[in-house]
């Protein structure tokens, strides 16, 4: 069938209940129109089903039939407007998959504090479909403490390469940093969807999207030196040898090398999973002049992987992160991002960055992230709490709700093809042709504990004196408690099996122009020290400077929320059977934080 060229047809509105063919090689639209939701809509989308344990994801007929009722969908005819949005078993006409971002349309990027960012690609008018690659065995990525000399020789000339490819070549090395910006920063809209930006993070797209950049990256890097068994490392920071970085990329004289990372955090310094900006920062009151050891810092750490993997990821929902849709414009005080991509994700972004630079490049900011090599092992790592969620027990697996399997992302691949790709291509990373190295996993046993009685030191504590709040919404500017009644208590064995307890605090508007970080303890003491090794931390809000382009249709602030599991922590607080929770809020930085409200609900 021949590429559908660009049409002056007018707007048609059209009952999808077919299947559509299309070419593997699609042209562009030069200009189309698509349906359009209004400013502040809230679509009437059928509910998420992400508890399936079905790991074969790729569209069955029966999910299709468990749809909501089908709803018509305006679609321009002609150009990839009309090829894409009709391609494969699912379509808009049965829900609302993300659609790949108009290139057409991409505009520049604009961090806080200086000029925009030109973070586009180059443009091309043909995109092909992805296939699986063939392969004899799977690539197997290594974890960056234990590869060897020769390993790291090829990856140093790998990069090397890359870096000397012409800045123009989708494959080089800036061009592939530019990804990451142009999807996380506002460089793109939604096709189909004019003036609706797309954006890869706080939502249940960032676990997919990274792991095709991730692996194109890859296929670049193998290409370049004809190895197509080439693996890039993961940088194991949830494991006591992993938690630092990694020596390889810190060699001033090599490819593997940023200038632009944090001073203060270079080897043998130990990564905090959790990091707080503010207690290295002698003017803010929430210093903490006393470190705690590098044993203890490991421990620490092992407790907020024990939590964000286990007892704050018993569902997808909790573990992806919220439903994106197409036409979501962002700024649903009840959508979030999923609990690795908080903690630890976030934090190690700003513990690698560089304070210094004007926006806390190259880590610490998404637009820049990409700049530093170490951002690939880096999400490496966070792709493989993916593959290891999935094997843990009791836990939901990854979603069957059709619209995140059939969303799509645009990336160039190692022959510079512009490649379309769909996510349900992804959950299973095996059929992409790689694995991670077996390594120990330590943190399954490090469950957090209830902190014990205390005398109090000369020392500043972790919390100050609080204040008790009834009623919302709030700005959070001091410690603040509140009580939140449960729905439903002495829930049975089966009961908590079969539906978590959720502490949702919702619409969290704050300034996407700075950092955000506050703590959220339940059932404390005044006379603790709470830390992030206990039980009554029950989790952490924080936000990257992620500065978005406001020529779009964008919400001057970002608004989100944050879901943390209640069941674990209760039963280690004895407190399954009370009646209510104290909810402690302790903001740690970043001013005007809004929050409307606080409740419980139960997720299956």
């Amino acid at each position: 069938m021949a590429s559908i060229s660009p049409s002056p047809l007018s707007l048609m509105s059209l009952n999808i209940s077919s299947n559509f063919n299309t070419s593997s090689s699609l042209q562009y639209p030069f200009s189309q129109k698509q349906h359009q939701p209004s400013k502040n809509r809230k679509p009437k989308y059928h509910k998420i089903a992400c508890t399936s344990n079905d790991t074969n994801q790729n569209s069955p007929k029966e999910q299709e039939q468990k749809s909501s009722p089908r709803r018509n969908v305006l679609i321009g005819l002609g150009g990839l407007y009309g090829a894409t949005t009709l391609t494969n078993n699912n379509s808009l006409a049965f829900g609302a998959p993300v659609p790949i971002p108009d290139l057409s349309k991409c505009v520049k990027s604009t961090p806080k504090d200086i000029d925009p960012v030109d973070c586009c690609p180059p443009f091309s008018s043909n995109i092909i479909d992805f296939k699986f690659p063939t392969f004899g065995k799977l690539r197997e990525r290594p974890a960056a403490q234990l590869v060897d000399d020769d390993y790291i020789a090829k990856y140093k000339e790998a990069l090397k390469l890359m870096k000397a490819l012409p800045a123009d070549d989708p494959r080089s090395f800036e061009q592939q940093a530019k990804v990451h910006c142009a999807y996380c920063v506002g460089g793109y809209t939604q096709l189909g969807y004019p003036g609706v930006q797309l954006s890869v993070h706080n939502s249940w797209l960032f676990f997919p999207f990274h792991r095709w950049y991730l692996y194109f990256y890859e296929r670049i890097l193998g290409s370049l030196i004809n190895d197509p068994t080439f693996a890039i490392p993961f940088w194991n920071w949830d494991a006591p040898d992993g938690m630092r970085i990694p020596s390889i990329f810190t060699d001033p004289k090599s490819s593997l090398y940023d200038p632009k990372r944090d001073c203060r955090h270079q080897l043998p310094k130990i990564v905090d999973l959790d990091y707080t900006k503010s207690k290295e920062d002698p003017t803010n009151v929430n210093y903490v002049p006393n470190y705690p050891s590098a044993e203890q810092q490991i421990q620490i750490n092992l407790s907020v992987m024990h939590r964000q993997m286990i007892t704050n990821s018993q569902t997808s929902r909790q573990f992806f992160g919220s439903p994106y849709r197409a036409g979501d414009e962002g700024g649903v005080d009840d959508k979030g991002p999923g609990s690795i991509e908080l903690t630890p994700h976030t934090p190690i972004h700003i513990w690698t960055g560089d304070p210094k630079q004007p926006v806390g490049e190259d880590m610490g900011n998404f637009y820049s992230a990409g700049r530093d090599p170490l951002f690939y092992a880096h999400h490496g790592n966070v792709d493989r709490m993916w593959s290891i969620w999935k094997t843990l027990p009791g836990i939901s697996k990854d979603c069957n709700d059709n619209d995140w399997l059939d969303s799509e992302f645009l990336f160039y691949d190692e022959n510079k093809n512009l490649v379309k790709v769909k996510v349900k291509d992804c959950v299973d990373e095996s059929k992409l042709g790689y694995c991670y190295q077996k390594v120990d996993i330590p943190w399954i046993d490090s469950k957090p504990k209830p902190a014990g009685r205390r005398v109090r030191s000369k020392g500043k504590l972790l919390t100050k004196p609080r204040k008790s709040v009834d009623n919302f919404p709030i700005v959070l500017d001091s410690v603040v408690s509140t009580i939140v009644k449960r729905p439903k208590k002495s829930r049975s064995s089966k009961e908590k099996k079969d539906q978590e307890e959720i502490l949702v605090i919702y619409g969290i508007e704050f300034d996407d122009k700075i950092e955000v970080k506050f703590d959220v303890i339940v059932n404390d003491e005044d006379d603790k020290v709470i830390g992030a090794e206990n039980t009554e931390f029950a989790g952490s809000f924080v936000s990257l400077m992620h500065v978005h382009n406001k020529k779009i249709n964008m919400k001057k602030n970002t608004v989100t929320c944050l879901r943390i599991g209640l069941t674990d922590l209760l039963e280690g607080l004895n407190a399954a059977d009370d009646d209510s929770i104290r909810v402690t809020l302790i903001p740690r930085y970043g001013n005007g934080v809004k929050i409307r409200g606080i409740k419980i609900e139960f997720e299956s």
